[in-house]
């Protein structure tokens, strides 16, 4: 096992730092295991630049960072259902995760860590941007601070997965398979600020994608606070933008942190592999 002596060096953004002096084409040991978990959680996202890595390497780090979980809707590959081919060929007009979101928060134990690995990246476009979500909250002013306390929002997938929805009305225009369903139409509930179980920081967690409304709240004055938050929580001061590399892998922690897939590269190709670590229930602040 691989004995980590890691190098960290911040972004200087609200969130994300570049690590390197670290090879994951090994398992890492316990110790090094904990402080590698302890990076991602306290930067909220990490890049770490040419890892040389198999298919093999990515599931056995993320069994190491809790297991590995499907996505629903979405197919992974044949022979590694656990992995999810995020491709987009040079023809296709539409991309994968190119709204704000947060990793299956439609599910009632959304992924602690979403891991991305780049096989082909454009020659250029194709970022990824990242919103920090305990610095969304921090920056709240007290009025909505004490409004959102004990607030419950209802997440479905229903929207880009369910029978009729976005992706079951675009198949054919993108590189990847999906298995829109009805099922998509289930709805979970997470409080609208959670206690990080890790760090202990209080996340806002709405996301645009996935948060349908506020329950207890009538139709317009649900969705006037949840469009409120939705536009506050990935404004400019708690973003970072990453331009990709070959061979980089990036994870994340699902539980404090939205992302979008910046869709400017068209004709080009780009090829990543993506897998998601088991998460647990979330709780109020």
């Amino acid at each position: 096992m691989l004995c980590l002596v890691m190098h960290i060096a911040p972004t200087g953004a609200a969130l994300g730092a570049f690590i390197t002096g670290i090879d994951l084409a090994r398992p890492l040991a316990p110790e090094g295991l904990a402080a590698f978990r302890a990076a991602i959680v306290a930067h909220k996202v990490v890049f770490l630049p040419d890892q040389h890595i198999t298919l093999d390497d990515l599931e056995r780090l993320t069994d190491q960072l809790g297991g590995r979980r499907d996505t629903p809707y979405v197919k992974g590959l044949a022979d590694r259902p656990m992995v999810v081919r995020v491709l987009r060929e040079a023809d296709a007009a539409i991309g994968f995760g190119e709204a704000w979101h947060t990793d299956l928060s439609y599910l009632a134990a959304p992924p602690a860590f979403t891991l991305l690995w780049s096989s082909e990246i454009p020659p250029k476009g194709g970022d990824t941007m990242w919103s920090n979500q305990a610095a969304a909250y921090a920056a709240l002013d007290d009025a909505t601070k004490r409004e959102i306390a004990n607030l419950t929002a209802v997440h479905s997938a229903i929207g880009p997965y369910g029978a009729g929805g976005y992706y079951a009305q675009v198949q054919g225009k993108t590189s990847m398979q999906f298995a829109p369903s009805a099922e998509a139409h289930a709805e979970h509930r997470h409080p609208v600020v959670i206690r990080h179980p890790e760090s202990g920081e209080k996340i806002l967690f709405v996301n645009r994608t996935y948060a349908l409304r506020i329950e207890g709240y009538d139709a317009e004055r649900s969705a006037r606070l949840l469009n409120a938050l939705f536009l506050h929580a990935v404004s400019e001061p708690f973003r970072y933008r990453l331009q990709w590399r070959p061979h980089m892998l990036t994870i994340w922690d699902n539980r404090s942190t939205q992302h979008l897939a910046v869709n400017d590269y068209q004709g080009h190709r780009r090829d990543m592999y993506r897998t998601t670590a088991v998460g647990t229930a979330l709780e109020a602040a």
